[in-house]
């Protein structure tokens, strides 16, 4: 997901993950709004055995728990299903690591622009949400004013994917890039990557048709929108608008056009203070890789073209 300061920014075009894998996962599950709520996206419990429990803070040791801020409504990356569980990559991910690490991670559900605040603020130990790990990001820079609005973050970086557009199904309006947007209506999620690709592209349209761009708290509001005609066209990370495609209205409502641009990695968002979370998570997100736990979670979503084969700190651009 890629705040123009927190993504769900720019790198190269990305590999495309198989849309049909996705589907066939998350037909299994519905997606469901989750209000400012806690919830448990994790099943591990806190061991004393656990192969990377020493190295932890000593404090997060104690309770036993990793409190993750996250927008729990961006399927497939995390959503909850028809019982109200948090299901999805990010929850799935956060199990395994947290079989390694002996602790439970509890994802707890904020709107997507205030997870770095409430990362600042230790609401959170971690954000985890499809965001992308940005220069701006690392620095606490707002990539909109270029201005310093906070002190940063570390990332542990664990996916990569680009940003897609899509459009009703049938009513592509000759919607291709994001060139073609000038002129036209989009929605989109607000501080995300798509929003900040919108607000460039329009300042590149000539003749006076600039993009006119609507952003919502989650892309489920904007996905509504567009199902009722309000907009030309959406956008979101890929696997988000793939998930989109196949499953709003049964395939029936959208389609994706063009290619998805700006690959990118997800990362872990660590307040810069905790280098020893930080490292923790890395080393644990290294050991599901190599055990094959990793593997397992990215081919249950059909999102293979995403995976890493390294955990990597502060690997955005």
């Amino acid at each position: 997901m890629t705040a123009s300061t927190t993504r769900r920014t720019p790198a190269a075009r990305s590999r495309i993950a198989a849309v049909g894998a996705i589907a066939v996962a998350g037909a299994l599950l519905l997606t469901g709004c989750g209000d400012q709520t806690k919830d448990s996206g994790s099943d591990s419990t806190k061991t004393s055995s656990a192969p990377l429990a020493d190295k932890l803070p000593q404090a997060i040791r104690d309770k036993g728990v990793i409190k993750v801020g996250s927008d729990i409504a961006y399927a497939p990356v995390e959503f909850k299903d028809s019982s109200g569980k948090t299901v999805g990559i990010d929850p799935d991910l956060a199990d395994a690591l947290g079989k390694q690490l002996g602790v439970k991670f509890q994802f707890e559900n904020g709107t997507f622009d205030t997870l770095l605040t409430g990362l600042r603020s230790k609401r959170y130990d971690m954000a985890m949400s499809a965001m992308t790990d940005t220069k701006d990001r690392q620095e606490g820079i707002d990539s909109d004013t270029g201005k310093k609005v906070g002190e940063g973050v570390d990332f542990v970086d664990y996916f990569t994917a680009g940003v897609s557009i899509y459009t009703p199904k049938g009513k592509t309006e000759g919607i291709k890039t994001w060139s073609d947007l000038c002129g036209k209506k989009i929605v989109l999620q607000r501080g995300t990557v798509s929003e900040d690709l919108a607000k460039a592209e329009s300042k590149k349209c000539t003749g006076g048709k600039k993009i006119a761009i609507e952003a919502y708290d989650n892309d489920q509001q904007a996905q509504t929108r567009l199902r009722a005609g309000g907009a030309d066209a959406g956008s979101s990370d890929f696997p988000v608008a793939a998930y989109a495609v196949k499953t709003s209205g049964g395939g029936k409502d959208f389609e994706i056009v063009g290619d998805q641009v700006e690959a990118a990695p997800y990362g872990i968002a660590v307040a810069k203070s905790n280098t020893q979370l930080r490292d923790a998570l890395k080393a644990a997100l290294d050991a599901i890789i190599k055990d094959g736990s990793y593997d397992k979670v990215i081919s249950k979503w059909g999102v293979e073209a995403g995976a890493v084969k390294t955990a990597t700190i502060n690997g955005g651009k």
